[in-house]
């Protein structure tokens, strides 16, 4: 991969940048492009009248950084080491070919939390009987998972993946004794911890320049993840004692 500076023949438009990767990411936005810009992770040149002209090298190291976020759940400070690295001569690059997309399945404690799991997902619509399958929950207690509010169906009345996984938690801590009402503490707990997030990154999303947006649902990504690693390890040190009291 060449360095940030190097330049290759090329001299391509943000536009045919965004037809080159999007076959392998189609959820590319010129937006996150300019946003990745101004994070350093790529340094096109500019013309005379300022409009961007990307390098083959851009490219490539677009694909380096997109790849590492979506089959690695990299954060991009991590990301910005590697590449660092490599422009350095310190690592070398691997294939830069996409790979096969890994099944997304959130990281529990212990272990730190990936920013990349906060990442929305392709729009799943999951019906109200096959969640009720692949939950093992039965209508009346997802009746009462609804009625809580802690899980919630999308405009058209159907759920994603997290609702299935929410569902099954919940109904495994069904077994140990604890009722739907109990979990409601979780819910407040998490209310209150986007509530600071939000706090953090609305002011930042609300900025006129270009990569505000981006900026901003990368902080949120980040913080959500210290959020859930700080929560687990304050649980984790909590329950350690349980059985003395």
């Amino acid at each position: 991969m060449t360095a940030v500076g190097q330049r290759t023949e090329g001299g391509m438009s943000i536009g045919s940048v965004l037809d080159r990767l999007r076959p392998d990411f189609p959820d590319i936005t010129i937006s996150k492009i300019r946003f990745l810009e101004a994070e350093g992770l790529i340094s096109p040149e500019r013309t005379p009248s300022g409009y961007r002209r990307f390098s083959l090298s851009d490219c490539e190291r677009l694909r380096f950084v997109l790849t590492a976020q979506r089959d690695q759940y990299l954060p991009l400070k991590v990301i910005k080491e590697q590449l660092e690295a490599i422009d350095s001569g310190v690592a070398v690059v691997g294939s830069t070919e996409s790979a096969p997309r890994r099944p997304r399945a959130l990281a529990i404690a212990p272990g730190e939390v990936s920013p990349e799991e906060f990442r929305a997902n392709r729009e799943v619509r999951i019906s109200r009987t096959d969640l009720i399958a692949r939950s093992g929950a039965d209508e009346a207690f997802l009746a009462e998972l609804l009625r809580s509010g802690l899980i919630v169906p999308g405009v058209a009345g159907f759920f994603d993946e997290d609702a299935v996984t929410l569902a099954r938690a919940a109904k495994a801590m069904s077994e140990f004794g604890l009722e739907v009402r109990h979990l409601r503490a979780f819910k407040l707990a998490a209310d209150r911890e986007a509530g600071l997030v939000a706090q953090i990154a609305g002011p930042v999303a609300k900025g006129r320049d270009a990569g505000a947006r981006d900026r901003a649902e990368e902080m949120v990504r980040e913080l959500a993840a210290l959020s859930l690693t700080l929560h687990t390890c304050l649980v984790k040190a909590a329950v350690r004692g349980a059985l003395d009291r």
